[in-house]
């Protein structure tokens, strides 16, 4: 059966956005919320995303009227019975989820795909909710998915190839670029991003640097934000959360363990843009003050450089290691999905991999922490 009407579940910003990219693409979409009034101000998002993209001649007057007319909002899940492929996208939180793909396994057919849109959660586990387990995949857009061109297709232990192919075929017809990855804590862009936010924020609290400073060098070296300036602009409820997710699946490996300092940040409630205080501070979500320029020593960025692009690098290459997922698609991922400058083991060569491995080990020899254990594979690359 091929995919020609998609259901999705959640009318917030990311179901209303991969509701939007699905019927810009020629789907039939039916967006299920059983809140009236969060169906109406998904529908008004949708119709001011498609203005826009008409005032900057993106798509006609016709078009954007088309892609109106092929989005249906719906107030009763059982609406969604002759879809061919439904997309959940609805709070994280496990158990809620579940209920839903129960409720959905009672009326759909079996060949519906079934699918969330989770950035964090373990889609073998979503998958044993269902009594044809075969049909489930992980579908992850990221934020804003008219915007952005990544999607991480994430196959669960129980999900048949057949699935995987329809999916990532869709994913194609939509106008995305899919990566396929095993199914494993934050899978590639949430887990092999880590490092620029963790060991930013562990340089910070050794008063290495500070804030400013670790931002400034890391936007010198073509990052569009420092990694403060990105933890505000995601948001510490998220981004703490997402990390603590991570270290505890990985068996509290300590790499990815969270920093105190992010914590009673959103302990305080001060998660950043959306609360006008974080490491920054903003009025209205937007900056008081723009980044100034500061005087940096070129030792000083140049440690601060080298630790954070070696974690990066180091975590890239054990992301392939450990099978997740193929060499050009964490390249892809980190560039599409995150906007690095450059693939991270692109990067790693240029520097060259024996200066990444040398830094990482001289970390280790200085702090004996497993987080600066060198990945097998990119110990190989560097021929050490």
């Amino acid at each position: 059966m091929s995919i020609n009407k998609v259901g999705i579940i959640g009318s917030g910003a990311m179901g209303a956005g991969i509701a939007q990219v699905a019927a810009m693409a020629g789907f039939e979409v039916l967006v299920y919320d059983m809140n009236q009034d969060a169906r109406a101000k998904a529908l008004k998002g949708i119709n001011f995303s498609l203005a826009k993209l008409t005032e900057k001649g993106k798509i006609t007057d016709a078009e954007s009227v088309a892609v109106i007319g092929r989005i249906g909002m719906i107030g009763a899940i059982e609406a969604l019975k002759d879809c061919n492929l439904i997309i959940e996208a609805i709070v994280e939180k496990e158990d809620v989820k579940k209920t839903v793909f129960k409720q959905l396994d009672m009326f759909v057919c079996q060949e519906c795909i079934i699918a969330s849109n989770t950035s964090s959660l373990s889609i073998t586990s979503l998958a044993s909710s269902l009594s044809n387990p075969e049909r489930f995949v992980g579908i992850h857009f990221f934020n804003p998915p008219v915007l952005m061109s990544l999607v991480e297709v994430i196959a669960a232990t129980q999900t048949s190839p057949d699935t995987l192919t329809k999916v990532i075929d869709w994913v194609h017809a939509i106008g995305k670029t899919a990566v396929k990855v095993k199914d494993t804590p934050g899978f590639i862009v949430n887990k092999v991003a880590r490092p620029f936010y963790s060991e930013a924020l562990r340089i910070y609290e050794e008063g290495i640097a500070d804030i400013a400073t670790i931002d400034q060098v890391m936007r010198a070296h073509g990052f569009r934000m420092g990694p403060f300036e990105l933890m505000d602009f995601i948001g510490h409820d998220v981004n703490y959360r997402v990390t603590e997710a991570v270290w505890k699946a990985f068996y509290y490996n300590e790499k990815y363990r969270p920093a105190h300092t992010q914590l009673k940040l959103m302990e305080a409630g001060y998660f950043g843009r959306k609360s006008d205080r974080g490491f920054y501070l903003y009025q209205n979500g937007k900056p008081i003050e723009a980044p100034q320029q500061i005087e940096v020593s070129d030792i000083l960025s140049s440690t601060v450089f080298r630790r954070i692009i070696a974690m990066l690098v180091n975590e890239a290459a054990d992301t392939v290691y450990l099978g997740i997922c193929t060499e050009d698609d964490v390249e892809q991922a980190m560039k599409l999905g995150v906007n690095y400058p450059k693939g991270l083991l692109a990067w790693g060569k240029e520097i060259g991999y024996t200066d990444i491995v040398q830094t990482l080990d001289d970390l280790y020899d200085y702090y004996h922490e497993s987080r600066y254990s060198v990945s097998p594979m990119l110990r190989k690359l560097a021929k050490i």
